[in-house]
């Protein structure tokens, strides 16, 4: 399995509130349904928890501005994902997802990348 991990910041004009209910509730309902012809395994959301526990880790290591949240999503392997994108069905799903994502998320300073899962601890 490999992972495409998405760091995400919202818009500006996006309220903190209103980007994890959008996020969590229109959003994932969308890449739910289009899981299949994206070849989508798992997706998870990682919501940024508000409050000092945070801006206190930020200021001990002088951390950037932090994340939203980070979007997990599992592929069997890196031809699936890319083979799936290149599908006419691919194709349409990817572009209905990045049309929904921009309103909400500011893609400008929202990292993604592949990756591989190496646990370390538990499984």
């Amino acid at each position: 399995m490999v992972k495409l991990i998405f760091c995400l910041r919202r818009r500006p004009d996006v309220s903190e509130e209103e980007f994890h209910r959008y996020w969590r509730r229109e959003h994932g309902a969308l890449v739910a349904r289009h899981a299949p012809a994206l070849g989508i395994r798992r997706y998870v959301q990682l919501h940024t928890v508000s409050g000092p526990v945070n801006a206190l880790l930020a200021a001990t290591r002088g951390s950037p501005e932090a994340y939203d949240g980070v979007a997990e999503l599992w592929f069997d392997d890196t031809d699936a994902l890319v083979g799936r994108a290149v599908t006419e069905a691919g194709r349409a799903a990817a572009g209905d997802l990045a049309r929904d994502e921009a309103r909400f998320i500011d893609h400008s300073r929202s990292p993604l990348f592949v990756a591989d899962e190496y646990p370390v601890i538990g499984e």
